[in-house]
């Protein structure tokens, strides 16, 4: 509960304020001087303005604090609410109110991690805030927080004018279309955004506005449109865009409904687009005939695509093996996934052959050989080109270069 002072935390009834001009970054990029204690100001703040002290929130600042005392900087802040080695009270958008008023001018933080709270429109209003306010932050991650149209609008907003910010993670927020045109919008203006996820963001047909953004977006490396509804009609959509785009390398469209026709397109922009590395076409459908599409102009045209995944697509032996063929003539393309699919005993053998002889590595598939009765199998392998983007093992490397191939493979600045 607020009870005065300078600003009062919004509420979803009420119109939003004005938003504030950005704040420039420092132009000889040194910090100012040290701030006082995270913790302490955040204890200080919740007392003012009467609001419960959140322990995951106060823990996590501890920790920060002996970073920054040990000489630490560009730190990211990790408050991810899925957390099972820590103690979690999820945060909500008031908390986030007192977290943008400690994080908006401090320059030790250059990464915030929100993923998997309660934010809802509250906190995107405060993000949105922070995105003016922060001179230093340049990532953001506000996966699965509740936040509808409106507060996605107000963060495509606040992007309109924010240099600084180069990697956003919308993901399983239902922005719905409203929000998504508010990005789409957004991106033909923005400078600075390199990588974009707006998967399973409940946006359909987003591939028309999408598609002009990419035309005119000179920037954004990185888009993942999971869960887009995205069609033939839709994926001819963005590969007319991608004729003329130059800076795309990563593009994600799984866990959507594209089939062979799709591939007609896709393949056939492969055959002049040099900037594209890596493809996710997992968990649609495109079968053996979108597999043989792709395998002719990987065999014979692309050199630059470093990366496929086809898993479950329903793809068959014939399918499998023709892409299994490309990767012998063509010396650029190093990594493909293919577990989902329908393995023959002509596909177990040619993958067998490919990791036996050298030209398909281990750590660049998903699938293993095993021979019973002299018979040659395959067998599933945790590696992928995002196998732990959603969630991260307890133990071990949550952030090993084979499980995560497609960030290593399309490395975008250092601590994003």
């Amino acid at each position: 509960m607020w009870t005065g002072g300078e600003e009062a935390p919004w509420t979803e009834s009420q119109s939003p304020p004005p938003a504030p001009a950005a704040t420039p970054a420092s132009a000889d990029g040194r910090a100012p001087e040290p701030f006082d204690s995270l913790q302490e100001h955040y204890n200080n703040l919740c007392m003012e303005k009467s609001q419960k002290i959140n322990p995951f929130i106060l823990h996590i600042l501890q920790e920060v604090d002996e970073e920054i005392k040990n000489g630490l900087e560009r730190i990211t802040l990790n408050i991810a609410g899925n957390s099972r080695l820590t103690p979690v009270e999820r945060v909500t958008g008031e908390d986030f109110w007192i977290l943008y008023r400690i994080l908006k001018k401090n320059p030790y933080i250059t990464g915030l991690d929100v993923r998997y709270n309660l934010l809802s429109d509250v906190g995107a209003y405060y993000a949105a805030r922070l995105l003016q306010k922060q001179p230093y932050l340049i990532y953001l991650n506000l996966m699965f927080n509740d936040i509808g149209p409106e507060g996605g609008e107000l963060i495509a907003k606040a992007l309109h004018k924010n240099k600084i910010l180069k990697h956003l993670k919308m993901t399983g927020n239902k922005i719905e279309n409203k929000g998504g045109m508010c990005f789409a919008a957004m991106l033909q203006i923005n400078s600075s955004l390199e990588k974009l996820d707006l998967g399973d963001c409940d946006l359909e047909e987003s591939t028309v506005h999408l598609g002009h953004m990419l035309k005119e977006n000179h920037c954004l490396v990185e888009l993942h449109m999971c869960k887009h509804q995205i069609k033939t009609d839709g994926i001819r959509q963005l590969c007319d865009a991608l004729y003329l785009n130059r800076s795309l390398r990563y593009l994600d469209v799984s866990c959507n409904k594209i089939t062979h026709d799709g591939m007609v397109y896709l393949a056939d922009v492969l055959k002049s687009n040099t900037t594209l590395e890596v493809i996710d076409l997992s968990f649609n459908r495109i079968e053996n005939a979108g597999a043989n599409y792709l395998s002719e102009t990987l065999a014979s045209h692309n050199r630059s695509l470093k990366a496929l995944s086809v898993v479950s697509n329903n793809i068959e032996g014939e399918g499998l093996v023709a892409l299994s063929q490309s990767m012998k003539t063509n010396p650029t393309f190093s990594n493909i996934y293919i577990w989902g699919n329908k393995f023959d005993e002509a596909t177990c053998v040619a993958y067998s052959d490919l990791i036996q002889t050298g030209r398909l590595k281990p750590d660049n598939t998903d699938v293993e050989p095993f021979v019973v009765d002299g018979r040659v199998y395959l067998a599933e392998v945790s590696n992928g080109l995002k196998k732990h983007y959603y969630w991260t093992p307890t133990y071990g490397g949550a952030c090993s270069d084979s499980s995560n191939a497609g960030f290593t493979l399309v490395p975008v600045g250092q601590h994003l």
